[in-house]
């Protein structure tokens, strides 16, 4: 679709700015790549804010492998559509929408006939098989994009798109439970910790043994305890959710609960799990994994942000230092999330 009447600059040269991976293992560089052209069904979207997430890290470090590159990175984003497609209803131009992880499903597939589109057959994922959010504009398939709560400002509504979508899928899975433990109090956990708290659940918060800054974080937002993950918690957990991707908190995370418990990994990518005894497991304890999401629990979640209202910390960084946003996740120097705002 031509954007021949959208308002640009003067000087407009149909480029936009990006923060782009040229490489796996290489650092993203400012890269000044086409507007995209919309087809059928999509919306172009201006950036406001978007969320740095974990999986950008893994797909940056080569973790998980691109689907191509050069690749922009980021899918937690919020921005103004300022271009609609052919056949697309849900949204005009103005209106504010947000871009989660899940970009289309193939909708013909066992999984997407059984409601379960998140283990759809031949997904795309925005960020990883589709240019995301690390640029000035992205384009995005209008069904697979969320309204925003009017209470959540740009930055703030940023990290909702994954960290708030994923932890909530994690956390509907262990709902019923009345003690939770959370590894890894990050982006999600910071934010599934505070629905907990809402709902009347006692939240046992794990971290780095070091990192007793996030310990308080967490105690602030309520936790009910807060210590290093190798440290056992003053009560047995109905439930774990596991966000950091370290494949030996997984035993330790079993070893807290009580028996019919259940523990979620909550990452798209953890390292290897070691091997543990079965005494772990026994007592009917499930370990389950978490797989993306999917658009009833976008709209599920929007509707508890809507009556909840969620204080989501964030640390914001210009666009051209996503490279420094990177560096500061991985070296677990942010309370809550790193969120990216184009100039």
């Amino acid at each position: 679709m031509s954007q021949n009447h959208l308002r640009f600059p003067s000087n407009f040269d149909g480029t936009m700015m990006s923060m782009c991976l040229h490489q796996p293992g290489q650092q993203l560089k400012a890269t000044r790549i086409p507007i995209p052209e919309l087809k059928d069904g999509e919306l172009l979207i201006r950036v406001k804010a978007c969320g740095v997430c974990r999986t950008d890290l893994h797909i940056v470090d080569g973790e998980l492998k691109p689907r191509h590159w050069p690749l922009v990175i980021g899918h937690e984003v919020v921005g103004e559509v300022v271009c609609v497609g052919k056949h697309s209803q849900s949204f005009s131009n103005g209106d504010r929408v947000g871009v989660p992880w899940l970009a289309h499903t193939c909708g013909r597939c066992a999984y997407c006939a059984d409601d379960h589109e998140n283990l759809c057959d031949r997904p795309e994922f925005t960020g990883y098989d589709r240019d995301g959010g690390y640029a000035e504009y992205l384009a995005a398939d209008a069904r697979y994009c969320f309204k925003i709560p009017a209470q959540y400002d740009d930055a703030h509504a940023a990290p909702l798109l994954c960290a708030g979508l994923i932890g909530y899928r994690a956390y509907s899975m262990v709902a019923d439970c009345h003690r939770l433990g959370l590894y890894g109090f990050g982006a999600a956990a910071h934010i599934v910790a505070q629905i907990a708290v809402r709902q009347g659940k006692k939240v046992y918060a794990f971290t780095r043994p070091e990192d007793t800054h996030s310990q308080k974080f967490a105690l602030s937002l309520g936790a009910t305890w807060a210590g290093g993950a190798n440290l056992k918690p003053p009560a047995k957990l109905d439930a774990a959710i596991i966000f950091a991707p370290a494949g030996e908190l997984v035993p330790q995370a079993l070893a807290t609960t009580r028996k019919g418990a259940t523990v979620v990994c909550a990452g798209i990518h953890m390292s290897e799990i070691p091997a543990f005894p079965y005494s772990l497991l026994w007592g009917e304890r499930t370990l389950r994994s978490v797989a993306n999401l999917t658009r009833a629990d976008g709209e599920a979640f929007f509707r508890l942000a809507e009556q909840i209202p969620l204080a989501v910390s964030v640390t914001q960084y210009a666009l051209k230092d996503a490279n420094q946003a990177l560096n500061d996740l991985r070296a677990g120097k942010l309370n809550g999330a790193a969120v990216l705002v184009p100039d």
